[in-house]
């Protein structure tokens, strides 16, 4: 019996098989997202569903698509067998995709199954027209049908797999390219077992119903539509709520990392520290245990910053951090205080020495140094630790006592973690009162000058002074240098203050002038921290220039460990003063680095002997003299002048005088005196010319 089709039913069936090919690997990657549970498996009924819709429209079509010469139709149990069969095979499919592993055996598998599970859908299709005499099939077109079948579900099987299991880019066009090949695959197998069907001349097909065979394709079309319409826009709507409940969950997860990690490190940062601490100290109650806390900041960690940078600076420290991590215990707690302060929080303490194991190991792991823009850095921390319940029964406490001991260790110089003693109390708390005069001072007039004579080696002459600072506090009373200098300096408050003793030595300067006195040079000390300040040299020039003073009046003396520290910026620093006019100075010469090649560099115009040296004329006569005669000889031929310091014996200045010292200065000449008395001194070199010449008349 001759056949033929309506071709637009045939592009129909095409375009739905395509469309029902999409809706599948659409589906195939929102499943694979999602993890076993009920939501998973809702995916798998639906996608089925729809996809089952779909391939059997497609196969339904395409029947639609086929006329004879005879009036035809469907049988309807046999039609919705078809159906269920091809939501099964559906349902197979998803779940092989979804599978976490496909192998070869597994894809070969399943693919046979599904494509068996499809040619039977077609088939019993092709069943319920119900011809008589039944439909006979050409062995050769019936076989290659299945075999259509079978390869055109493997290569689904393995596309959906690939587009899901790689990061692809433009997945949706390859989607689309991926739907069209499985829809021509899929309408191939159909239209080849439709060629494969034999129909005897007068069949007749007992399920004809009269139905027009085109208005029931649209509808069955429209319907088909409809479905995988809805399917991809609830699959592209829940992956777009899925993408925002996870950008919200991760955006959650975000913040609450961070309130509780430090950004730069990713430590502990000091607001979950502090929960970490009250967690700790319930426990310990419970558990009769005593714990540490650990307190630490890094030393010269400020000229890092300054000299490299604050990147090279964030480097060391996150450096630092990870070192730190490495030398504690699992079950230890490590934290970012602020800046360049950490503390650990160390639990479970077998005995104190514990504590004092875990310091000595961070020492240990820091000096081997710390890589900040491609430079070795070796950063040292000051380690404080207290204990509780010893040191305190609050979190207040403890922090504070193992800040003590931090500071305490740190200012001994040589100490590398110190615990906290009751006695450290009285010596933190007369700190921080310093450190309030200190900010007071300045305001309320409670500095104020003294200025130490220098005097020519040969004569005793007046050469200079030097101005030194003193702090009269009205509850502190005087204040040694030694007392308040340090922690100008590490609190940076030193800054103003050297500011303030210049301007101040340049009034005296203008008032000594203005008595009629030949103003002496004033030599003013500048600290490790005011030559951090990158308009330090602009600013003393502002300075002199607003008190009307010259430039030559003023000398800088900076001490030779403080010069070293970066001797080419202190270089640029000298140089820089010396092109105003200004005069240097080397002072404590001998106590550091003593390094010749940077003191030719510097072309200080004097070079101040410490006071170690001067005593060592009477202490160590022989060795003595021989070190004091060394330096004057280096100084002389580099054209420096030599000042010793801290003359305090006869036998001292005798001998630096047979050495041809150029000047002298210390308790044996004159002491720090105040401005007045210095005045007087200059009165007489004033005096005594006038008297010469009243004898000469």
């Amino acid at each position: 019996m001759q056949s033929s089709y309506n071709f637009f039913l045939v592009g129909l069936s095409l375009f739905v098989a395509s469309l029902a090919s999409y809706v599948a690997l659409d589906v195939s990657g929102r499943i694979s997202l999602l993890g076993q549970g009920r939501q998973r498996y809702v995916w798998l009924a639906g996608g089925a569903f729809a996809m089952g819709i779909g391939i059997w429209s497609m196969h339904f079509i395409g029947m639609l698509a086929f006329s004879l010469p005879i009036p035809i139709g469907y049988d309807f149990g046999l039609t919705c067998v078809s159906l269920l069969i091809a939501i099964a095979i559906s349902y197979s499919a998803l779940s092989v995709i979804a599978r976490p592993i496909l192998g070869p055996r597994r894809l070969i598998t399943g693919g046979t199954l599904i494509g068996l599970g499809i040619a039977s859908m077609h088939y019993l299709g092709m069943e319920a027209m119900r011809m008589m005499p039944g439909i006979s099939y050409r062995p050769g077109l019936f076989a290659l049908s299945i075999a259509i079948a079978i390869g055109a579900a493997s290569a689904a099987l393995w596309i959906a797999r690939t587009l899901n299991n790689l990061n692809h880019s433009n997945v949706l066009f390859k989607r689309v390219l991926a739907a069209l090949v499985m829809g021509t695959a899929i309408a191939g197998m159909h239209y080849t077992g439709m060629a494969a069907a034999h129909f005897e001349a007068g069949s007749v097909c007992r399920a004809a119903n009269g139905a027009d065979a085109q208005w029931l394709a649209v509808a069955i079309s429209l319907f088909t539509l409809a479905i995988l319409s809805v399917t991809i826009l609830l699959s592209r709507y829940d992956a777009r709520t899925a993408q925002l409940a996870g950008s919200v969950s991760h955006l959650s997860s975000k913040i609450l990392h961070m309130a509780s990690f430090d950004t730069l490190t990713d430590l502990t940062n000091r607001s979950a520290l502090t929960h970490h601490i009250e967690a700790a100290m319930q426990t310990s109650r419970r558990s009769q245990k005593m714990f540490a806390i650990l307190f630490m900041d890094l030393n010269g960690f400020k000229l890092i910053n300054d000299s490299l940078g604050h990147s090279a600076g964030d480097e060391v420290l996150k450096a630092f951090a990870e070192r730190l991590k490495q030398c504690v215990r699992s079950g230890d707690t490590v934290a970012r205080w602020g800046g360049d302060e950490f503390v650990i929080l160390m639990e479970n303490l077998s005995a104190p020495e514990d504590a004092g194991r875990l310091a000595s190991s961070v020492m240990e792991r820091m000096r081997q140094g710390v890589w900040a823009d491609k430079q070795p850095i070796q950063i040292i921390p000051s380690i404080g630790i207290s204990l509780f319940p010893k040191d305190g029964e609050t979190m207040d406490e403890l922090l504070k006592h193992a800040d003590t001991a931090m500071y305490e260790a740190k200012n001994s110089g040589n100490t590398d973690f110190l615990y906290f003693e009751k006695s450290m109390t009285a010596a933190a708390m007369r700190s921080m009162q310093i450190q309030q005069a200190l900010r007071e001072a300045l305001d309320l007039g409670h500095f104020s000058l003294m200025f130490q004579p220098k005097f020519r080696g040969g004569d005793n002459e007046l050469t200079g002074v030097e101005a030194l600072l003193r702090l009269n506090h009205p509850q502190l009373g005087i204040l040694a240098p030694a007392d308040f200098i340090p922690i100008a300096e590490r609190t940076g408050q030193i800054v103003a203050i050297g500011y303030w003793v210049v301007r101040q030595s340049c009034r005296q300067i203008r008032q000594w002038e203005a008595a009629g006195l030949i103003a002496p040079k004033v030599a003013v000390n500048l600290s490790a921290r005011q030559l951090l300040q990158t308009d330090l040299v602009e600013t003393m020039l502002d300075i002199v220039r607003t008190e009307q003073v010259s430039c030559s009046h003023l000398m800088f003396e900076i001490t030779e460990t403080v010069a070293m520290q970066d001797a080419s910026k202190t270089s640029e620093i000298i140089h820089g003063f010396q092109d105003l006019g200004f005069d240097m100075a080397i002072d404590d010469f001998g106590t550091g680095y003593s390094s010749l090649a940077y003191l030719q560099r510097f072309r200080a115009k004097q070079l101040k002997i410490d006071r170690f040296f001067t005593n060592g004329l009477d202490t160590h006569s022989k060795e003595g003299s021989a070190i004091v005669s060394a330096i004057i000889a280096l100084a002389h031929a580099l054209e420096m002048e030599v000042v010793a310091e801290g003359v305090e014996t006869t036998s001292q200045l005798d001998k630096l005088q047979a050495l041809h010292c150029d000047q002298v200065q210390g308790f044996l000449l004159g002491k720090p005196i105040a401005p007045e008395a210095i005045g007087a001194l200059l009165q007489e070199r004033v005096s005594i010319p006038e008297k010469i010449e009243c004898a000469e008349e």
